[in-house]
């Protein structure tokens, strides 16, 4: 993932800032507690694609 590019991204819904989960390839958005996909490099910013994210998975994106 492209730094520049996650530098200007937001989330679509918060407008806030996105955490970049290599593991899963997905930007991640704590407050909305959504996951956008990166597919072939590309980040799927929209709502309807985004996964929602467990109280564990948001717990353990602040360690």
């Amino acid at each position: 993932m492209d730094k520049r590019l996650l530098e200007i991204l937001v989330c679509p819904v918060t407008k806030g800032p996105l955490i970049y989960d290599k593991a899963r390839q997905e930007l991640v958005s704590r407050a909305a507690r959504l996951a956008y996909p990166i597919r072939d490099d590309i980040p799927v910013m929209l709502e309807e694609e985004a996964r929602e994210l467990g109280e564990e998975e948001i717990e353990q994106l602040g360690k």
